[in-house]
């Protein structure tokens, strides 16, 4: 009885531990900045991103505005349009359409 106990308390303890590094290991694959890297390819010409915390649409158009675009403004403009955003204010992990580079 006693050696069932233990070893059913070992599999709980050894279950937590595993929840919980792969809690912390899916936290720090968080806080890159995952706006800069296409998840996946759409139509068009326009890629999927996911939003970082501290991000805001001005920050990922200028992140975008690599390639010479004059006007930053319109960038932001196409990610408002392309996502139909009502409110310019994001929310980290926030999967976007924007513009491919």
């Amino acid at each position: 009885m006693n050696q069932s106990r233990r070893l059913a308390r070992t599999f709980v303890g050894a279950s937590l531990l595993i929840v919980i590094c792969a809690g912390f290991s899916a936290s720090l694959s968080d806080h890159g900045n995952a706006s800069a890297i296409g998840v996946k390819t759409g139509t068009a010409g326009y890629m999927q991103v996911v939003v970082a915390s501290g991000e805001s649409i001005w920050s990922i158009a200028q992140m975008l505005n690599t390639g010479g675009r004059s006007d930053l403004s319109s960038v932001v403009d196409q990610i408002v349009s392309a996502n139909a955003l009502v409110s310019t204010e994001l929310a980290p992990g926030t999967k976007l359409w924007v513009p491919a580079k």
